[in-house]
């Protein structure tokens, strides 16, 4: 299990985002968000309508942990609620001893929605971040289990002891006494959906090396010619679009 205190990195993070305008962010947050989870390329913003429809909702196991992938993450978490996520992997012998007790965090947390006059709703949910390395990436994870608190844009990581009672009361209360993680470099912003687009398009690289050398019957050599070619324009073809995103205006007088 490695630390989860934050690192010095990310405390001088935090006196750059400062000095970022936030339209600034914002929109390069909004730029990198056009290619979504199942790798088609669209408008997230356009398509948060579709979502709802078209994606499939996260399911939840026996007492309650929802099953979140990258298909169903971001649909699921614009819920309006908070959610507490659990990023673990099958071989973590920590996370499999962990199991039964998160699932009490779930059912706690969850009964608490039911009792009357409650203002605060979290949601327990988990991602097998072994196979989902795009939402590890993206969240920075570089070990099992990590938790993480998600509300809204603003996410927190979980530092404490790993049991119910500290879990449940750092949903519910001990979260303000959390830093969140910056926005410029936390998952829901420019530099985490960089992480994502790079973990995608290195899975997807590697796909199609495999898809032409063993269906096509393409050399190795080849194969990465084609990949490479390809990339190029795919590269020029972003910068283009950047330069006219942002190409400055004659002045009229």
């Amino acid at each position: 299990m490695l630390s989860t205190t934050p690192t010095a990195a990310r405390r001088r993070h935090r006196s750059l985002v400062h000095r970022l305008p936030a339209a600034v962010i914002l929109l390069i947050s909004f730029i990198l968000s056009w290619s979504n989870n199942d790798g088609t390329t669209s408008l997230a913003v356009v398509s948060a309508a579709a979502d709802a429809t078209t994606q499939k909702k996260p399911s939840a196991g026996p007492q309650g942990v929802y099953n979140l992938n990258a298909k169903n993450f971001d649909s699921s978490l614009r819920d309006g609620k908070v959610w507490l996520v659990e990023f673990y992997a099958p071989w973590c012998g920590h996370c499999t001893r962990f199991a039964s007790t998160y699932e009490l965090v779930a059912h706690q947390l969850h009964l608490k929605q039911d009792q009357p006059g409650a203002k605060r709703k979290v949601n327990v949910a988990k991602v097998d971040g072994a196979a989902e390395r795009a939402l590890s990436s993206r969240f920075g994870v570089h070990g099992f289990p990590v938790f993480f608190l998600v509300d809204g844009w603003t996410v927190r990581e979980f530092e404490g002891n790993r049991s119910q009672e500290n879990l449940v009361k750092f949903a519910m209360t001990d979260y303000e006494n959390t830093e969140p993680v910056p926005f410029l470099f936390g998952p829901f912003g420019p530099m985490g959906q960089l992480r994502s687009m790079l973990m995608r398009s290195g899975a997807w690289a590697i796909g199609r090396y495999e898809y032409l050398t063993e269906k096509k019957g393409m050399s190795p050599l080849v194969a990465m010619a084609v990949l490479c070619v390809g990339g190029l324009v795919v590269g020029l073809v972003s910068i283009i679009v950047v330069g006219l995103l942002f190409l400055p205006k004659a002045k009229q007088d």
